[in-house]
């Protein structure tokens, strides 16, 4: 059985949803010559009010273990939407490792940030884990976030992963397998969201890109 990794490439290179001609430049306010496509897609109705993160839409409390940490490099925008999507974006992030950690391949909460495309593909993910019997240790940076919402109530959100100071650990022997520092361990991801009725930017598909240049340092 192959160990998983801590990120699977999903969909990775020609395949990614929004394309970015680099993942540099203040969250929020992509220049225009790194637009990202494809988020001005879909009808175009009035979205609805996104609610305050802090709202009760009815999120899921997510509890991770102690020994895995995060770094979420990026700043509030200003803009209401665009820090709505950055904050679920990142509760749907620890909501897929809670599930690891608990070893639920069907776990509620990643399902409430997502659906389609990238519910099945984290659901396919967890699994993984499950089957090896590892959860993730360490520290997970994430930064470089490029949000751009629409008037139709969808967005596209691209950021980058340093997964270098984050491991495997076998919940049999509670051993952690340390991997050496590589390119390989940063990460591109591209999402599409978009909002629900309780105001909840829900994503839909994910594609990431290991080893990516815009992500390395």
């Amino acid at each position: 059985m192959i160990r998983p990794r801590i990120r699977p490439a999903l969909a990775a290179g020609t395949a990614a949803l929004f394309l970015l001609t680099a993942c540099g430049g203040e969250s929020g306010s992509p220049e225009a010559n790194d637009k990202i496509a494809g988020a001005d897609t879909g009808e175009k109705t009035p979205a609805p009010p996104a609610q305050s993160p802090s709202t009760d839409a009815g999120r899921p409390e997510i509890s991770l273990p102690s020994d895995l940490t995060y770094s979420f490099e990026w700043s509030k925008t200003g803009d209401k939407d665009k820090d709505a999507v950055l904050s679920d974006g990142e509760q749907f992030i620890k909501a897929v490792d809670m599930a690891i950690a608990e070893q639920d391949p069907l776990h509620g909460a990643y399902r409430f940030y997502s659906e389609g495309e990238a519910a099945a593909s984290s659901q396919k993910f967890v699994q993984e884990f499950v089957d090896y019997g590892d959860r993730i240790t360490g520290t997970k940076r994430f930064y470089d976030a490029k949000v751009q919402v629409d008037e139709g109530g969808t967005a596209g959100f691209a950021y980058c992963e340093d997964q270098n100071k984050a491991y495997n650990k076998s919940l049999k022997t509670g051993k952690t397998s340390r991997t050496p520092e590589s390119d390989d361990n940063y990460v591109l991801y591209n999402s599409r969201l978009r909002v629900n009725k309780q105001g909840v930017w829900v994503t839909e598909k994910l594609t990431s890109e290991r080893g990516n240049a815009a992500c390395r340092p």
